[in-house]
């Protein structure tokens, strides 16, 4: 996968954190719904939940949602906005997922083994809306819609172009978004006429592991976790031996706890657990090799990255990273998480 692509679907996973409005409250922080979590489609390969009320009382959090975001969607939360939808202030929580290219369409089903080349993305705002009033702005301003089993799908665009985004209610307190096919898929899950994520054993009992554990947790599947290692930590790579084993790799989950910074977990689920113990050190040398060559230019990420740690516990890696508000900020500052397209 060329850079390029690396960098815009780090992005997405970023940017649809401000792409709807007009959550409700949770009643639980980090934590959400079965009957959300059944709405998505059954191949999901990447699926993630941020609490964004949290996380906006992070002093950096602007900043870093200004470096993140990519012009399409500061373009999409403007619209959003005229069609009396608040981005900014309202979303309190946001689940998403992404669906390889393969697997997106109506009978594909991507192999466990492929590195997702390209994929699309269909996500869940909860809260409390008012359908009529957007509808009745489309009507006005003769906006493309589009119609499924009664719903109503709004475009971003010209509601024909392959990347167009669109979004609809699924009811007063539920907002989907995302691309029309995966909408369309999740509506006729919602009809029973699709298996949903609930059916995904894999995935669904890593999403169940995970739930309720952060201000923003994921789970990905053998092909994303490959392709998360290649960009999170393509210095392990480099190792010959790292690679049969990154292959193998069953599962990744994340989980991020804030408070006075960010504590973030990572565990990487490998096919035994003497690969566990191997891939453990070779991501330590990994992390030591990084770390010298940030040293350099961001210092603040040499530390960071000294302060890691990495630890086998059965067939699991467990890292751990700890984030100060005080090195956030020089972070940000630094262009460190500049992932734009």
């Amino acid at each position: 996968m060329k850079w390029t692509d690396a960098r815009a679907r780090m992005t997405a996973a970023c940017a649809v954190l401000v792409l709807l409005a007009a959550a409700a409250r949770p009643a639980k922080a980090g934590s959400l719904s079965a009957d959300t979590i059944a709405l998505f489609p059954k191949n999901v390969g990447e699926f993630a939940y941020a609490d964004l009320k949290q996380a906006r009382t992070m002093k950096w959090f602007p900043a870093l949602q200004e470096q993140m975001l990519p012009e399409r969607f500061r373009q999409f939360e403007k619209f959003l906005a005229s069609a009396g939808v608040d981005p900014n202030t309202q979303v309190e929580e946001l689940a998403w997922g992404l669906v390889p290219q393969s697997a997106a369409k109506e009978d594909g089903k991507a192999s466990t083994g492929d590195v997702p080349e390209s994929e699309q993305i269909v996500g869940i705002a909860l809260g409390n809306f008012n359908p009529d009033s957007t509808e009745a702005y489309f009507k006005q301003q003769k906006l493309a819609t589009s119609k499924s089993r009664g719903y109503t799908l709004f475009a971003f665009g010209s509601g024909v172009g392959p990347n167009d985004l669109f979004f609809f209610f699924i009811d007063s307190s539920k907002a989907a978004f995302g691309h029309k096919q995966l909408l369309e898929k999740m509506i006729e899950i919602r009809y029973g006429g699709e298996e949903g994520l609930l059916r995904n054993d894999k995935l669904f009992n890593l999403i169940n592991e995970v739930n309720g554990s952060g201000v923003v947790w994921a789970v990905l599947d053998a092909s994303y976790t490959r392709l998360a290692m290649a960009q999170l930590a393509p210095e392990v790579e480099q190792f010959p031996e790292a690679a049969k084993l990154v292959q193998h790799m069953q599962s990744m989950i994340i989980s991020v706890t804030a408070s006075s910074g960010l504590e973030g977990k990572f565990q990487a689920v490998c096919a035994a657990p003497e690969d566990a113990n191997t891939l453990s050190q070779l991501m330590t040398a990994g992390l030591l090799y990084k770390k010298y060559t940030a040293s350099k230019d961001n210092p603040d990420l040499g530390q960071l990255l000294d302060q890691a740690s990495v630890t086998p516990s059965g067939e699991r890696v467990i890292i751990r990273l700890s984030v100060s508000d005080d090195q956030m900020t020089s972070l940000i500052k630094k262009n460190t998480f500049s992932f734009k397209m």
